[in-house]
């Protein structure tokens, strides 16, 4: 390769190697080469910049993290933070950075673990690290480098201000490697981090590092999407679609006008028969006939059949329902696929029986482990929320092991757990998302079938989209081949958040921090734009003026008049029409007629009424109060966006003045507050409902409560029902627990009256949904019991009680005497079992 270089390109080669010696050796250790991506962000890393890597999935983003954990080990003291966005993401990263640098020099530090905190290399989920910045944690002594991988969730509107709030604290010096998925405005992104964080370079690739091949599987028959089927970088947008594929949905019928136009993921109704294949029915004529013509669409176990005739194992198939998951693992093994030889099922079962020995038969068999198991050992398996933590890892660990050659997943699984395959497929491009059904958009698409190919095995990965009567494959292609999904902040002040800042910074200070936010940056470059639009408007509107001046009088004036009778006339116009006695009084009528009669009187009388190019003039008027009115609301999105996040915080503030949390200064001077102690205790809450879970401790509502009953008031705080829910009274705890309820959703509703009075955004009310079973399995109850209450999936349950661990963890610390005591009660109680079993493996 290099004698194809020029001497000058050599001579420069060399000298950038003499630049970057920790690179250097750093490559020398890698089994293969860097791609310049990579090799631009290591430079610029080894150079002592921040950057923003910004490629597909499966790109190799995470070399540039690994590249700063090599510096970090190769100077004295520094250390490095990975931070993840999950705790599954969390538990793997610790697994890989252990085995190849050794656990002795690796920690983990999640919600429910702290594994050698004090390490050189610690992973962590990002309100960890946003917490450690809020307590001034002694862990960050000697911190160097931050990775932030999958930044793009910043944009999650639940938990993205936590991103905001890390890349804004983190001290000046902490350089960041920052990894997100492609964004179409990754270069406004950089220029915000260049502009909070100092020096940060942008390096963006659109390259797929194993091209895609997109394919439509129509009935039996696998077309290819395009005419020239690879899609590499980008490619696509111009590429014409298959003809034959065209022709045989049916859609040249539809492009000239027999069919009306379904948007990409809406086929309308599906049927589905006892073998779980669908027919879809959009109601129109076209649609019958192809779903006449092709009939119903493939079963599972034989689109299993025909990807393994073609080589194109191990597939994930998403299916956006983890019962629809479920299912199709039983469709599948029912139809007696075997996809593993016998020394992999004897693998399989090793590893599977290894991995589970500490759960008891009883649990086992409520979980519906040897059904899992026979699936496992098939070569099949399931892969969603609803799954408990320690199956699901297994699932991972198995298919990362090439032993299962077919997983059905939710949508969760693209979102960063290294399960790559071969050839994805997705069975819909529209998914339910808790309100209603709606299309993929092109960032979601390029999410999943971002899974298929695996670096250094195959040649390029498959994306099979099945097809149902309706889907226009032309609007396939174009989701498929879009680029167009921006990046925008989440970011709002909170009342943790509030009480942090201004105890470090004073409250003059943080509202300054807030406007460096990611959320206002946005703002303000739409204000830009905005304020450019008025400019030119302000011109256009002086031209219009001027074009309906009258030498007679003021033709402005006389305009206003003639509007304002128009709409009283096109109102009477409406009320006659609905005839007497609808919707308004006599009285209001003829107080109408007479504003009308007294308009047309004071029109007339108007010296412009007598011009001769008065209706030359009224033309001019009408656009200049068009143009008025458009420039008017433009203003009012300045004026709105222009500080908008300090606006949220002082309304913040506000509430946390009257309730005590915050008073005023007089050392920091005039304007400033200063924490009380009840603000230093909402300090050490974080979470949703942070000022809820303050008061009610303030004015010791939970005094009462026992440690299980602590446990199901803990519940009610972080549990979010899937659907609109009512547990009824004999749903809930007795005793103690109801009182404390009761008294907590008056204090909710107290709140809530503040909140709206100080136009800040409503919350929701507290859920008890699962108190009941969350007292029971506090108190011991076994677990078929537990989930019976809950009517929850295992992993579910697990995930309700964590978070509830979660919160009683930061109750045993903020709370005094006996009920910090009962909280830490309460997390032995809940901590067993299930609970328990998950974690790193």
């Amino acid at each position: 390769m290099s004698d194809q270089l020029s001497p000058a390109e050599r001579f420069a080669a060399a000298k950038a190697r003499r630049g970057t010696p920790h690179l250097q050796d750093f490559r020398a250790r890698l089994a293969f080469d860097l791609d310049p991506f990579q090799l631009e962000a290591c430079e610029s890393l080894e150079a002592g910049r921040s950057v923003l890597v910004a490629a597909p999935t499966g790109a190799g983003k995470t070399i540039v993290a690994e590249f700063a954990v090599h510096l970090a080990l190769t100077a004295p003291r520094a250390k490095v933070f990975y931070t993840t966005p999950m705790k599954a993401l969390s538990n793997q990263k610790f697994s890989e950075l252990a085995a190849e640098h050794g656990a002795d020099r690796v920690g983990l530090l999640t919600g429910d673990s702290n594994i050698n905190s004090s390490a050189r290399v610690v992973v962590m989920t990002t309100e960890v690290l946003r917490n450690m910045l809020y307590a001034d944690s002694p862990l960050l002594r000697d911190l160097t480098y931050v990775v932030m991988d999958e930044v793009h969730y910043l944009a999650d509107r639940f938990r993205g201000a936590v991103w905001e709030e890390v890349i804004i604290h983190l001290p000046p010096e902490v350089r960041m490697v920052s990894l997100s998925a492609t964004v179409s405005n990754a270069e406004e992104f950089g220029d915000w981090l260049q502009a909070v964080r100092g020096d940060t370079d942008v390096i963006v690739s659109e390259e797929r590092p194993v091209p895609l091949e997109q394919h439509v599987l129509v009935r039996s028959k696998l077309l290819d999407l395009f005419e020239t089927s690879t899609l590499v970088h980008g490619e696509g947008s111009d590429a014409r679609v298959n003809p034959e594929l065209t022709r045989l949905t049916g859609s040249q019928d539809r492009a000239s006008g027999n069919y009306r136009q379904q948007s990409v993921g809406r086929p309308g109704k599906s049927k589905r028969d006892r073998g779980s294949r669908h027919a879809a029915s959009s109601g129109s004529s076209t649609t019958e006939r192809s779903d006449r013509l092709f009939g119903d669409r493939m079963g599972r176990a034989d689109i299993v059949k025909l990807l393994r005739s073609r080589n194109l194992l191990p597939a994930i198939f998403f299916i956006f329902s983890r019962v629809g998951c479920d299912a199709a693992v039983e469709q599948v093994a029912r139809s007696d696929v075997r996809l593993t030889e016998a020394w992999e099922r004897d693998e399989i079962r090793s590893i599977v029986e290894e991995r589970c020995r500490a759960i008891p038969d009883a649990d086992l068999a409520v979980l519906g482990y040897w059904g899992w198991l026979d699936g496992l050992e098939r070569g099949l398996a399931a892969h969603h929320a609803g799954m408990l933590p320690i199956f699901k890892e297994i699932v991972e660990d198995l298919f990362q092991r090439k032993l299962l050659k077919v997983v059905f997943a939710t949508e969760t699984l693209a979102l960063g757990i290294n399960m790559p395959a071969r050839t994805v497929v997705i069975e819909k491009l529209e998914k339910f998302n808790g309100e209603a059904r709606v299309p993929l958009t092109p960032g979601e698409y390029t999410q999943l079938t971002g899974r298929a190919g695996r670096r250094g095995i195959d040649v390029e990965g498959h994306a099979v989209i099945q097809w149902t009567g309706g889907v226009d494959p032309r609007a396939v292609a174009s989701l498929a081949s879009r680029r167009t999904y921006p990046l925008h902040s989440s970011f709002r002040p909170t009342y943790n958040m509030a009480v942090n800042l201004i105890e470090q910074f004073g409250r003059t200070r943080t509202r300054e921090i807030l406007e460096q936010s990611f959320a206002q940056f946005q703002a303000d470059r739409a204000v830009v734009d905005l304020a450019r639009r008025v400019r030119k408007q302000e011109e256009a509107l002086g031209g219009y003026e001027q074009a309906m001046t009258c030498h007679l009088g003021d033709f402005r004036e006389y305009s206003s008049l003639r509007r304002e009778l128009s709409d009283l006339e096109r109102k009477n116009a409406r009320a006659e029409g609905r005839g007497p006695g609808e919707h308004e009084s006599r009285g209001e009528r003829d107080r109408r007629q007479r504003q009308i009669a007294d308009l047309r009187k004071r029109m007339k009388q108007h010296p412009c009424h007598a011009c001769a190019e008065r209706e030359a003039h009224a033309r001019w008027a009408e656009r200049w109060w068009r143009l008025k009115r458009e420039t008017d609301q433009m203003r009012s999105q300045i004026s709105g966006r222009t500080g908008a996040v300090a606006l949220v915080f002082d309304r913040v503030t506000e509430v946390l003045r009257e309730l005590g949390y915050v008073q005023p200064s007089d050392e920091r001077g005039a304007g400033e507050l200063e924490v009380t102690g009840p603000g230093r205790a909402l300090m050490r809450i974080y979470g949703e409902r942070d000022l809820l879970v303050s008061e009610c401790l303030r004015r010791g509502i939970w005094d009462d409560l026992d440690a299980p009953g602590l446990a199901a008031l803990a519940s009610s705080l972080v549990y979010e029902p899937r659907r609109e829910t009512d547990a009824g009274e004999r749903g809930l705890p007795r005793g103690a627990f109801r009182a404390a309820l009761e008294a907590t959703e008056a204090v909710w509703e107290e709140l809530q009256a503040l909140e709206v009075a100080h136009r800040l955004p409503e919350g929701t009310a507290p859920s008890p949904g699962i108190a009941l079973a969350t007292q029971r399995w506090a108190q011991g109850a076994a677990l078929d019991l537990v989930l019976r209450d809950a009517e929850l999936a295992a992993g579910d349950f697990v995930r309700w009680m964590k978070q509830a661990i979660d919160l009683l963890d930061q109750l045993s610390l903020v709370a005094d005497g006996p009920l910090g005591r009962r909280a830490r009660q309460a997390i032995d109680g809940i901590r067993r079992g299930i609970v328990a079993y998950s974690g790193v493996s």
